[in-house]
């Protein structure tokens, strides 16, 4: 019985995705924010190079594991011109902006113990490539310790949960307003068998 092997395609999506995600992995990692401003729309790593207990397996100068990675896409296109609104806007360097101002107002973290990459892509293949690095890497502010890239929900949200990211990390003000469900100690644990 002869063996069934699947012909290379060039064009399927994985393969798609793995040709962005290499371009982003061949860049060199950079200060988060990047120091000058710049335009487009795309994909991100982040890594993290501290002393926080908890993250010591990842912890690392030779960024291999991410530990948040996202996308980031005009607010509004217009129809037929997607291409052209990714280039006239800085969605992606404001993303990474808001990120390290999160970083910031953390109370146990540092903004210097992260960097990042980034990859300016077209369009149509930014949530791709981020769904491939989620499931490639499944980084822990991705999967576990949801809340990294949320933004204030506003007074009418007020009954919801707070973040675990925020309750590992307390220091964002909307986040405080919000009802802890766990505790930094469950969290920890949490993150201990995560990486087991």
């Amino acid at each position: 019985m002869a063996i069934v092997v699947k012909p290379y395609d060039p064009l399927d999506y994985e393969n798609l995705a793995k040709s962005v995600v290499g371009s982003l992995l061949e860049k060199p990692a950079t200060s988060l924010p990047p120091e000058d401003p710049f335009n487009g729309i795309g994909v991100y790593a982040i890594y993290y190079t501290g002393n926080f207990p908890a993250y010591r397996k990842i912890s690392s100068t030779s960024y291999k594991i991410p530990i948040y990675v996202g996308q980031a896409t005009p607010t509004r296109s217009r129809k037929g011109a997607e291409t052209e609104a990714a280039m006239d806007t800085n969605a992606l360097y404001i993303r990474l902006c808001q990120h390290a101002k999160t970083l910031e107002a953390a109370e146990n973290l540092r903004l210097l113990d992260f960097r990042c990459r980034y990859l300016i892509v077209v369009p149509v293949w930014v949530g791709l490539a981020e769904q491939f690095l989620i499931t490639h890497y499944r980084p822990l502010w991705n999967v576990l310790l949801a809340g990294f890239g949320n933004h204030d929900p506003g007074k009418g949200r007020k009954d919801m949960r707070r973040p675990k990211w925020d309750i590992l990390h307390p220091g964002r003000e909307w986040a405080k307003k919000l009802k802890a469900e766990e505790t930094q100690d469950t969290l920890n644990r949490q993150v201990e068998d995560f990486f087991k």
